[in-house]
């Protein structure tokens, strides 16, 4: 048998050793390597989790945009899909507001103070729609249109519209001079719907709008005056005295009413309008129930 050379056996372990490093090098490269890739992981997932928070915030923000346009029953659908939102209601209860002699008002107040005191009002407006669950339309200028009964709302919208209305002119009279306002109520169809593209808006058609509007163009200052329609719905509730019939444009002859407050406690902090009315008497009342 032939035998190993002698320097083979002094070989090995050398070779050995090299091997061991060369291989722990490539582990420490290979743990060096998958430090860096958790490292890179765990900031991806920060960045991922803080994009997605900006994401959120975004939506958020965008819906909260969205409301102030839209009601949330509008926004559902349109979030749907849906491309046309056109919508025939039978009984919706609509309030025009608008403040009087806003024009020579506005001629004389400094534009900060006129903002300021128009954005304070129609703040306190927004504030009572939430409150009361009626639904704010729009703003033209100084003119306010709020709509109660549409969907995404519940409960008595026609006391609510009332509310509404009476809450609107308590704001008023809060701010005091110069401002007075005079406002409409009245109930019956709408069609409702979506239009424009880039600036689209919510928007009310029909004959309850157009009564509403007139009702508030022929109002005194600093009252509410509502139709037959209304006062029928609201029943014994509310204090409501009856104004001698006007003339409405496209109705004629129309019977309308002052709506004073709640009965109650809110009936003692409304001060009746300083024009000749007269009160509703009792059977009259109970005809309206």
């Amino acid at each position: 048998m032939s035998e190993e050379p002698a320097g083979h056996a002094a070989r090995w372990p050398i070779t050995m050793d090299k091997e061991s490093a060369r291989l722990a090098r490539r582990v420490g490269r290979l743990e060096a390597t998958l430090a860096t890739v958790e490292l890179i992981r765990d900031t991806n997932a920060r960045l991922l989790d803080r994009l997605m928070g900006e994401l959120e915030a975004e939506r958020a923000r965008s819906q909260t945009l969205l409301l102030n346009v839209l009601p949330q029953p509008i926004i559902d659908r349109l979030n749907a899909g849906e491309q046309l939102i056109a919508d025939r209601y039978d009984d919706v209860a609509v309030v025009f507001s608008d403040l009087v002699g806003f024009t020579e008002i506005s001629s004389r107040l400094p534009v900060a103070t006129l903002v300021s005191s128009l954005n304070a009002l129609f703040s306190a407006f927004d504030k009572s729609c939430q409150t009361l669950g009626v639904e704010k339309i729009k703003t033209i200028g100084d003119a306010y249109m709020a709509a109660a009964g549409l969907p995404g709302t519940e409960g008595d919208h026609v006391s609510a519209a009332a509310d509404l209305a009476l809450a609107m002119r308590a704001a008023v009279r809060d701010a005091g001079e110069p401002w007075q306002v005079r406002i409409g109520l009245h109930a019956g169809p709408v069609v409702a719907g979506v239009i424009g593209t880039s600036k689209f808006v919510y928007d009310l058609w029909g004959d309850a709008v157009n009564v509403a509007s007139r009702l508030e163009t022929t109002a005194p200052p600093g009252t509410i005056q509502v139709s037959e329609a209304v006062a029928t719905a609201l029943g014994d509730a509310f204090e409501l005295e009856a104004r001698q019939a006007i003339d409405l444009k496209g109705k004629g002859s129309t019977n309308v009413y002052y709506l004073i407050g709640r009965k109650g406690a809110l009936r003692r902090r409304q001060s009746r309008p300083r024009t000749n009315l007269r009160v509703v008497p009792s059977a009259r009342r109970r005809v309206l129930r």
